[in-house]
């Protein structure tokens, strides 16, 4: 397995939150936030390596490393069941069909932590390396991120399927509103690759298609800007459920079906 580098202050600074760094590698001259790093790294027994500035850069590709770079010990195996049962809280992830840029990966990654969110599902083959310019878009969120790693994403959301969770494909073509959708159910967004949006076989899996509407001039928005959004209204609708149920002494939820459909549920 190839050796997996990050770079910059705040991917660092995660990845030894995480316990993630196994080793760090520093110009020769750093600025105090950088050196208060060092001193926690050999504190902890963690090596650090010191090289000079061009060494660094080749090591960054050219990233804005901002003095700082660290290996990470490679990432533990999780499955769609792990992401679906751990914890106490309703499923909530997001399934990446074809998003391949480094940029909007570590985007999406920084907003599934920040949403407080369970996770990310995404195909191994052709997929965003999790290092250089992903992780720095996390600012570090992929250190602490689930990430299971599928062969095959259209059976992934069968599976998500048969273990409960309710699957939401992002299209900007749908009829249904984003906010229409019962997201206080376990829930998955199935979000698509720029351009081409979510894959015939994967739109024919989903529970239900939703939409942004968009009342600009562009026709649609950043996918990671588009996670986000829905991400952040999941947890708006769970916020109002569980008010409204501590109030009535109820449960809330229990139908599978978004509001505003039908008995046939989802959208072929």
């Amino acid at each position: 397995m190839s050796r997996v580098l990050i770079y910059g202050i705040n991917p660092v600074a995660e990845a030894l939150r995480a316990g993630r760094a196994r080793e760090l590698i520093v110009a020769q001259r750093i600025d105090e936030r950088v050196a208060r790093m060092v001193r926690e790294a050999g504190q902890s027994g963690l090596p650090v390596r010191r090289v000079s500035p061009a060494d660094l850069d080749r090591l960054a590709r050219g990233g804005v490393h901002q003095g700082i770079a660290a290996s990470l010990h490679p990432r533990r195996a999780a499955s769609l069941e792990n992401l679906v049962t751990r914890g106490a809280d309703v499923p909530l992830l997001v399934v990446l069909d074809g998003v391949e840029d480094p940029h909007n990966v570590g985007a999406i990654l920084r907003s599934v932590d920040a949403a407080g969110a369970s996770g990310v599902v995404r195909q191994s083959r052709r997929a965003a390396p999790l290092e250089g310019a992903a992780a720095k878009a996390s600012a570090g969120a992929v250190s602490h991120v689930t990430i299971v790693e599928v062969v095959n994403i259209a059976r992934a959301i069968e599976d998500l399927k048969e273990a409960g969770v309710w699957t939401v494909g992002l299209a900007g073509d749908a009829p249904l509103r984003y906010d229409q959708v019962d997201l206080t159910l376990p829930t998955a967004l199935i979000v698509g690759a720029e351009g081409t949006g979510l894959r015939r076989l994967v739109r024919e899996r989903c529970d239900v298609l939703a939409s942004i509407p968009m009342r600009g001039h562009v026709e649609s928005l950043n996918v990671s800007v588009a996670a986000g959004i829905v991400l952040f209204e999941a947890l708006r609708q769970r916020a109002v459920a569980a008010r409204d149920g501590a109030e009535s002494g109820r449960n809330p939820g229990g139908d599978r079906r978004p509001r505003g459909q039908g008995d046939g549920g989802g959208i072929a």
